[in-house]
Formats: C-alpha cells, sequence, structure tokens
C-alpha cells in the first residue's frame, strides 16, 4: 500500500501528503493486529475502591488504626499519650486487636527532637508485620548505625536501597505492600514473605523476599502461622505517630475458562503454553 501511495505523495500538496501518509499507516496498523490473543481467563470486575483525597490519606476500603483521637483499635493503647492528633510511644508496645494477612500499610512517623543518643538509641521504634517481620524505625538522618538496622530496614535482613530520611521533628511516611507467607498443610514454607516499601515516597525496598522472622538475637527463621497482628514497638524513645492505616489485599480473581487462542476473525486457534491444569 505505500508503494502506490509514494507515487501520489509527489503529485499531491502537502496537506493531502500527510492525509495519505495517515491512511497508509492505519491501514496497514488494522492488517498487522488483525490477530487478538485470548487469555481464556473470566475476570471478575474489579471493585470500586474511592481514593483518598490525597495519596496519605485511606481509601474508602482501608482500616483506619489511628486517626489522631484514640487507639482503640490496639492493645495497651490506653498506655500511650495522645497530644494534638499525635500518638506518643509510651509504656510497652501497642499490637492491633485485628489480624491481618497480605496488606497495604501507611504509618507516618517522627522521630523526637532535639535529636539525642546516637546509633540504634536514637528515635528507635518499628513496624512489626504479623508479630514477625520488622520493617526500622529509626532517626537515621545523620547518625550512623549497622546498614541493616536503619530507617527503612527490615531489620538484621536487608538496608533500604537509600537513605530516604527526613531530619528530627519532620514527618516520615511508610507505605508498606506486604504478601503473607504461605505454608502447607503439614507446615513446611511453600512461599517466603514478600515486601515492598516506600519512604517519603522513595522506593527502598523492591519485592524482597524475607528469609524469616527479624529477630536482633537469633538467625530469621519460618514456622507456621496464619494471619497477624500489627505492632508498634517501644524502646524508651518518644517517637511520634499520625495516620495510620491498613488495607486487606486480594488480587485480582478469574477462572480459566478455556485454553488460551489467537482469533482471527470467526476463526479461533488454541495454544498449548503446558501441561498444567487450567485454573486460576
Amino acid at each position: 500500500m505505500l508503494k502506490q501511495c509514494e507515487s501520489l505523495f509527489l503529485f499531491a500538496s502537502p496537506t493531502l501528503s500527510r492525509v495519505l501518509l495517515i491512511a497508509a499507516t492505519v491501514g496497514l496498523s488494522s492488517t498487522a493486529y488483525s490477530a487478538e490473543y485470548l487469555s481464556g481467563i473470566e475476570w471478575q470486575e474489579p471493585t470500586v475502591v474511592k481514593p483518598g483525597e490525597t495519596n496519605s490519606d485511606p481509601p474508602s476500603d482501608a482500616i483506619v488504626l489511628f486517626d489522631g483521637s484514640n487507639l482503640d483499635k490496639w492493645h495497651n493503647g490506653e498506655n500511650w499519650i495522645i497530644k494534638e492528633g499525635v500518638a506518643i510511644t509510651g509504656k510497652g508496645q501497642i499490637k492491633t486487636k485485628q489480624d491481618f494477612g497480605d496488606c497495604q500499610i501507611h504509618v507516618e512517623w517522627s522521630a523526637p527532637t532535639p535529636a539525642t543518643g546516637e546509633g540504634q538509641g536514637r528515635g528507635n521504634n518499628g513496624v512489626l508485620i504479623m508479630d514477625r517481620y520488622e520493617v526500622q524505625i529509626l532517626d537515621s538522618y545523620q547518625n550512623k548505625t549497622y546498614f541493616d538496622g536503619q530507617a527503612g530496614a527490615i531489620y538484621k535482613q536487608n538496608p533500604p536501597a537509600v537513605n530516604a530520611m527526613r531530619p528530627p521533628g519532620e514527618w516520615n511516611v511508610y507505605d508498606i505492600f506486604f504478601t503473607a507467607p504461605r505454608f502447607d498443610d503439614d507446615g513446611k514454607l511453600q512461599s517466603p514473605a514478600i515486601i515492598t516499601v516506600m519512604h517519603n515516597g522513595v522506593l527502598i525496598q523492591h519485592h524482597f523476599e524475607l528469609a524469616g522472622n527479624t529477630f536482633y538475637h537469633a538467625p530469621p527463621s519460618y514456622r507456621a502461622h496464619g494471619k497477624a497482628p500489627l505492632t508498634l514497638f517501644e524502646h524508651g524513645n518518644a517517637v511520634r505517630f499520625r495516620n495510620i492505616w491498613i488495607r486487606d489485599f486480594e488480587p485480582a480473581k478469574g477462572e480459566q475458562r478455556r485454553e488460551p487462542a489467537i482469533r482471527e476473525g470467526d476463526k479461533l486457534t488454541p495454544i498449548k503454553t503446558n501441561d498444567e491444569p487450567l485454573t486460576k
């Protein structure tokens, strides 16, 4: 078709030439994509979720764990201080009354000011997911410590890719995306926990596979468990918190109704991808 149009381009006006070129390109595109790949999966319609007014505000399906008013959704919340819409670390750790599995977590926190102490003794806390897997909270602004123990580290397993810490007194934001580990009926690990972390909008952990729990005194290991609470620590530092929410996460759902195929007009040609059962 382009060959046929070339002779016309020689005698046509610039405007007409452009029209002819576009027509030829569209014609080729239509021919090139006349075949369509069909996955054979029948997908469920995604649930409609209303986003927050800002990316920090909870969406409509979030469970708000702290909105500045009280810590009623936490065990031991009565022993922390709430002042001007901010929760200040008090006596003992707090733990959610509800258990969670795969989830999205939003936590805003601020290191004490003026900054005191050094290393692990400065603004230390942590987001402990499923009571086992910790994303470290620490004042890592111009404060050296071991790298797999600084702010944003998967404690004792993986440092953050970069240090995105704001100065003491300013607010830091963690957005955490967590996939729980899977175990078979005998308690054997089938797939590890996986975590992605954004710190102040900066990607610091990307699809990291945890080697197990994150203890200070022992190597990581897995022991079969189900859903479990979210915990905020208490290490003697008056770390402040605000705007904490969590979403249960469920992936898109679909069922493999037929084999994958290529459709050309009314013709459907099945594609054999593997010998696995047609389930999803």
